[in-house]
This record gives C-alpha cells, structure tokens and sequence, in this order.
C-alpha cells in the first residue's frame, strides 16, 4: 500500500526574483481516486513560470510550487486510472502548477505515455514548446501551403519549432529575430527570409517581400513591442495569433484598427485547443512522430539541478539560446 514520501520541491513564498524559489523538503501523499504518484525525471523551465514567479500571472496559489511540464515515471495510482500501471514513464503538461518537485501527485488525465525510445529530457525539453507550436499552426490558424505566415521571437523556444512546423505544411515563413547570432540559428529551417528587427522595419520587409500584400498570419510571442508592427504586416483578412507578451502586455486598442484589412486578433491559450486528455495526447503523438522523422529538430537544452531553479530563470530572463531542463537530485533522467 502506498504511503506519504517526502521530496525535494521548488516552493515560491512571495512574487519577487528568482531568489524566491527556496528548495524545500514537502510531504507526498498517496494518490487518490483519479491520481498518479510520479517520481519525477525531467522538468521543464517556461516562460509562463518567470510571469509566474514575478507576479504577472497570479495563477498559482502562495506558498506554492510552480512549473508546468514534466517527464517520470509512475510510482503508484490511485483508483481510476486505467490504463496506466506503476513503471510507465510518462510526459505531462498541467495548468494546475506543482512540477518543480521531484515527486508528485498529478491528474492520470493530464499523463501522456511516453515510449521507452524517447530519451526523457529532450521530450521534457519540447513538450509544452512544441504543443503550443503545434496549436498555432494547425487550430488557431490552420496554416496551408502557399500561405505567408510572419513568425516573431523565431529562435526561441517556440519560434524554431513553430518555424519548422510551417515550413513542413508549405508555408512561406518570414521571420523575425533580435541578432545576427540568433539568424544564424535559422539557416537551415527554410525560412524565406529572416529579418533582423533591430536593423530593419519588419513591416515594411514583409510588405516588400510579399509585393504589399502582407501575411495571412502573424505569430507573436513578444507583445507589446511588435503588435503595431504586427497589425501593419498583416494582409486583408489576415490573423494575428499573440501567444505570449516577453516585452510587456499589449496596451487596450481600439478594435476599429482592425477594420481597414478586416483582420483579426486572437490571444491563444493553447490549452483551449487541447481541452481534453484525446487531444492533448494526439497532438503530443504528431509531435514525436514529426522528431521522429526529422521534419522538427528541436535544440538540445541545458540541464540543471532542480535546486538551481533560480539560475534556470536568470538564465531565461537573460534570453539563454535553447531550451532549460532541470533535473531532480539522483534523477539525471533515467527511468
């Protein structure tokens, strides 16, 4: 029978700096009705946890212990969760919080099986990056060959996946970064053209690049700093899909700048397009199969101890190329 354990997590006391994530020893229940107990392999570092942490987003409870996704295997269940048996490794990405830990309870819904040919911490390192990536391009636009599609922030976490991911379905991409070094990464996704925003007016390059028609859809992950720019770039009937704000929030506009190309503004929470565990572990499974087949190359991350979670966000909040795992003492992402 299943018994309390005690593990090692990443508790956030007060919204402040990455000097708030204090590594504390926290008592693990059995699951009940409904639950897995997971000893955690691989956790991921976000974005949404920095917004988290400083305060933006003030959807975790306080005290509480933040992060998003996860890789482990399953220690014991609860009642109703078939099919799922203790030793199944498994990747989830849960709205609920409480990955920074190295032992957990989570909802069975939210486990997506993980195949023992997956290495634990590049699929921890891509999941929500490229869940997100993949909602982007096939619900909230569902891009289609020919079309132009304008992808901010492109060497990013999201954006080199999503850059791919487009390119695969046929699109035309344009992208945007903030150095000659962050172009560099891009070289070889088949982007169209790659336009350097701090050298150039991204408006006015894709305008030029697409002979004054503009996107059929602006993916941007900044906020603030691009949707002017965004909005200019867009074509008649374009879609401009925001689905994150790294430079700020974006300020109230009148929604009458839209009406000139008839365009539209979507904020894109991609867990409203995966609502359920069917769709969340279909699109996990188009994911794998595209890595599988070397249509999507996802960067390799850098992997820190769970008790260097602050470094982990000075890294993020300091733009740090490639993705950021960190992993549980003793874990080092074996099964």
């Amino acid at each position: 029978m299943a018994r309390t354990k005690t593990a090692e997590a990443i508790v956030l006391s007060q919204f402040g700096g990455p000097e708030e994530l204090r590594l504390q020893s926290v008592d693990v229940p059995p699951p009940g009705p409904g639950q897995l107990r997971i000893r955690q392999l691989a956790i991921g570092v976000n974005y949404h946890d920095l917004y988290v942490r400083t305060g933006l987003y003030r959807t975790l409870a306080l005290p509480g212990i933040p992060g998003l996704e996860g890789v482990g295997v399953i220690e014991a269940l609860g009642p109703g969760t078939a099919p799922f048996s203790p030793g199944d490794r498994i990747a989830y990405v849960h709205s609920g919080y409480g990955a920074y830990a190295s032992l957990r309870l989570l909802p069975a819904d939210a486990a997506i099986p993980l195949a023992d040919a997956i290495d634990p911490i590049p699929a921890c390192a891509m999941l929500l990056k490229g869940l997100t990536a993949g909602v982007l391009v096939t619900e909230a636009h569902r891009l289609k060959a020919g079309e132009v599609a304008l992808v901010h922030a492109a060497a990013g976490g999201v954006g080199h996946l999503l850059c791919q991911w487009a390119v695969q379905l046929g699109a035309r991409v344009i992208a945007t970064v903030g150095s000659d070094e962050k172009a560099s990464l891009l070289a070889d996704y088949g982007c169209t053209a790659i336009v350097n925003y701090n050298r150039e007016d991204f408006a006015e390059r894709v305008l030029q690049l697409t002979g004054g028609r503009g996107a059929d859809v602006v993916y941007d992950a900044v906020g603030a700093a691009t949707f002017d720019g965004s909005l200019r770039s867009l074509a008649v009937r374009g879609h401009l899909a925001v689905y994150g704000q790294s430079s700020g929030p974006i300020p109230p506009f009148e929604i009458s700048r839209l009406a000139p190309k008839s365009a539209s503004v979507t904020r894109v929470g991609y867990s409203h397009y995966l609502p359920d565990a069917e769709a969340r572990r279909g699109m996990a499974r188009r994911l794998f199969e595209l890595v599988k087949s070397g249509a999507l190359v996802p960067r390799p991350p850098r992997v820190l101890p769970l008790a260097d979670a602050a470094e982990a966000h000075r890294l993020l909040e300091g733009r740090a190329l490639g993705p950021i795992v960190l992993v549980p003492e003793g874990g080092r992402g074996d099964a």
